[in-house]
């Protein structure tokens, strides 16, 4: 299993080598940036995809470009509810969960990709306003998430970023597998 794959199982044990790997693709590059490029890179990606090759995983067992495009639209559903409370509450509890767990019982299997995209792209413009405009005082609020512990704004964003990364090149691995 790679150090991407951390679901709530097994959270305490690979949070480190997660959160180290997510901060490593961001390196030094500026998070804001990386999230405001996602969307259109995303579109890039998948805009020579067929129906069929969009709902295929790279191999079984594994996600196929719709799972991934809606995860990351939940992802950011997600990211901008935390991105959020933090900003209006005092040390809130932040909740991770199974990602797994989600494309299955929420259906992607019968989630249409460019809804996925426009749900995404929607949904990062929107907390885009907010993680721009944040003071140097904001990105150090802080929630504590039930596996990683206390995390600032700033941290959040980083790894934020750092999970477009990640699932940019997975999607580019999946239609490479199909294409290629």
């Amino acid at each position: 299993m790679s150090v991407l794959t951390l679901s709530t199982a097994d959270a305490s044990s690979d949070v480190d080598a997660y959160i180290a790997a997510l901060l490593g693709f961001v390196g030094t590059r500026d998070p804001a940036e990386i999230l405001a490029a996602t969307p259109a890179e995303i579109e890039a990606i998948i805009s020579g995809l067929t129906p069929k090759q969009v709902v295929q995983p790279e191999r079984p067992g594994k996600w196929s470009a719709r799972h991934l495009v809606q995860h990351l639209a939940d992802s950011e559903l997600v990211g901008g509810y935390r991105l959020r409370a933090v900003l209006a509450q005092e040390r809130p509890p932040l909740t991770g969960y199974d990602q797994d767990l989600w494309a299955g019982r929420l259906r992607y299997d019968e989630i249409d990709v460019r809804e996925a995209l426009e749900q995404f792209t929607l949904l990062r413009r929107v907390n885009l306003r907010y993680w721009r405009s944040l003071s140097a005082r904001e990105l150090q609020r802080v929630g504590v998430h039930n596996e990683r512990g206390e995390e600032s704004l700033d941290r959040m964003r980083s790894l934020y970023a750092g999970h477009d990364l990640a699932h940019l090149a997975q999607l580019r691995r999946i239609v490479g597998a199909l294409t290629g």
